[in-house]
C-alpha cells in the first residue's frame, strides 16, 4: 500500500483500494485508509496537484492572458490600454486605447480580436482575466463562444496573470516611462511600433532568446567573422534593432 501512494501521489486511499483488488489482494477500504493514516500519508485524493505554475506551463499552448494598464499624458488625461498575451510563445496584441473605458468597448475589443485571429482562435482554451468590473458577461462570451474557457484570478492575486502583468513592466520600463505621450492617438502609435518590435525582434529568455513571432532557428549567415551588424533605429532611437548582413 505503501508502495503504491509513493509511487503514485496523486492516487487517493479509494484509488490504492481499487487497484489492490485488481491484485487479488482482499482488503477493506476501511483498512487502507488506517495503513496510510498510520504512516503519516494523507489519503486525501489530491495530496499532490500541479500548482498553478505547473498548469501554465502544461496548458500554456492554449492560454490567453488579458490585462490593462494605463498611461497618463503630459496633459494628465488617463488612457487606459487592453491588451492580450499568447502565452506560448509571449506574442502581444493591443487591442485598443481609451480614455473611457465601459462593458461595451471592452467587448467590441474582444470581437475584433477573433476576428483577427480567425482560425487560429481555436487553437486556444483558455483566458485568464482579474476581476475587473470592465469585463462583463458580454465580454465572456465573446471568448466562450469560440470554446474558450475564461478563468478569473483571484481577488487581489497579481501573480495569478503573472505574464500579462510581467509585460506591463516591460513596456513601461523600455518605452513608456522613456516618453511622453501626448494623445491616445500618439499612445497607440507608440505601442503599435513597440509591440511590432517585440513581436519581431526582441530576445525572450523563455522560447531560447527568440521572438514571438520567430519562424527560423537564427541568422543564416555563413560566415559570421565577415558578416556586418546593422542597427535600426525603434521610436526615435528609444530602442535598437540589431542585424546581421553578409
Amino acid at each position: 500500500m505503501l508502495r503504491l501512494a509513493k509511487e503514485n501521489p496523486s492516487w487517493g486511499y479509494r484509488r490504492i483500494h481499487g487497484e489492490l483488488i485488481g491484485l487479488g489482494y482482499r482488503v477493506a477500504a476501511s483498512t487502507v485508509w488506517s495503513i496510510l493514516t498510520k504512516a503519516g500519508v494523507d489519503p486525501a485524493p489530491r495530496r499532490t496537484g500541479p500548482t498553478w505554475t505547473q498548469f501554465l506551463t502544461a496548458q500554456a499552448k492554449g492560454i490567453l492572458a488579458c490585462d490593462f494598464l494605463h498611461v497618463d499624458t503630459i496633459g494628465l488625461t488617463r488612457v487606459h490600454v487592453l491588451f492580450l498575451m499568447e502565452i506560448a510563445t509571449r506574442r502581444v496584441h493591443i487591442l485598443g486605447v481609451t480614455t473611457h473605458p465601459n462593458g461595451e468597448w471592452v467587448a467590441q475589443q474582444a470581437r475584433n480580436l477573433m476576428l483577427d485571429l480567425g482560425e487560429r482562435a481555436g487553437k486556444f482554451r483558455f483566458l485568464i482575466r482579474d476581476r475587473d468590473t470592465k469585463y462583463t458577461t458580454m465580454f465572456d462570451e465573446v471568448f466562450t463562444s469560440e470554446g474558450i474557457e475564461v478563468l478569473r484570478s483571484p481577488p487581489q492575486a497579481p501573480r495569478a496573470n503573472a505574464y500579462a502583468e510581467r509585460w506591463v513592466r516591460t513596456v513601461r520600463r523600455e518605452c513608456l516611462d522613456r516618453m511622453l505621450v501626448y494623445h491616445p492617438r500618439h499612445l497607440l502609435a507608440v505601442l503599435a511600433e513597440f509591440v511590432a518590435h517585440y513581436n519581431e525582434h526582441r530576445p525572450h529568455q523563455s522560447p531560447h532568446q527568440r521572438p514571438p513571432n520567430a519562424t527560423d532557428t537564427g541568422p543564416a549567415v555563413a560566415d559570421l567573422a565577415s558578416a556586418q551588424v546593422r542597427r535600426r533605429k525603434i521610436l526615435n532611437g528609444l530602442i535598437s534593432e540589431y542585424s546581421q548582413a553578409a
